[in-house]
């Protein structure tokens, strides 16, 4: 799943997103509002912490802007704002939970977790394909009822060849989901990690491969995406 964090704080901006690096969640960040306004508009997050006190554009009139636009995206407030007033304010406003700083970053995952779990369908929670299963709340993967270690880059890989089965993607629209970068035709990164995604949960002879101009297929027809 896909994170926004709009922190303005660059330590603390880059200590949440390595926590939730480490929880299999793809992370983008934004230091000011009109960014992160921006990159919400373009890309369709899965989850947005938002802090109050951005500069350019503040994050009162960001949470407004977004409730507009994207009305059924969860908005985690994380604010040094304490005062009740300032809870009320956003509650009504549309944000879906409001925690105040300083915070425990095991709540804030819990939190995390909760909303996650309140938004998505459980058609849309947990992804399958044949006896392979995703589930992307819990950061769970299995193959045959048996789990799988994967890290965090490789979660995110699986999850998005597997929401997007049956389609064409390209190495590029892979490394702008996964890696969130531009796409360098002289990099082999994206063959790296199907090949050992496919080591890591294939255990009747099936591959993930990459070919040709990028089409990512799999060995076998059910989960094709080329």
């Amino acid at each position: 799943m896909r994170v926004l964090i709009a922190e303005d704080d660059f330590a603390l901006g880059n200590f949440v997103k390595k926590g939730l690096e480490a929880e299999h969640y793809a992370v983008d960040i934004s230091g000011d509002g009109e960014q992160a306004r921006a990159m919400a508009s373009e890309f369709d997050y899965d989850m947005i912490v938002l802090d109050l006190n951005l500069p350019r554009l503040d994050g009162i009139a960001v949470l407004r802007f977004l409730r507009t636009r994207k009305p059924s995206v969860p908005i985690l407030v994380l604010t040094g704002r304490s005062r009740v007033e300032d809870r009320v304010q956003c509650l009504d406003l549309g944000a879906d939970d409001y925690m105040a700083k300083p915070f425990s970053f095991t709540e804030l995952s819990a939190r995390i977790r909760a909303l996650l779990r309140r938004s998505h369908m459980p058609a849309e929670s947990v992804l399958a394909v044949q006896d392979l299963k995703l589930d992307r709340v819990e950061r769970r993967v299995e193959r045959a009822g048996r789990r799988i270690e994967l890290t965090a880059k490789e979660f995110a890989l699986l999850e998005y060849l597997m929401r997007n089965a049956g389609r064409r993607i390209t190495r590029a629209m892979i490394i702008e989901h996964v890696w969130n970068l531009s796409f360098d035709t002289s990099t082999n990164v994206v063959d790296v990690y199907v090949l050992r995604d496919g080591r890591n949960h294939d255990g009747n002879g099936c591959r993930w491969r990459s070919r040709d101009a990028g089409n990512c297929q799999r060995g076998r027809a059910d989960c094709r995406t080329g």
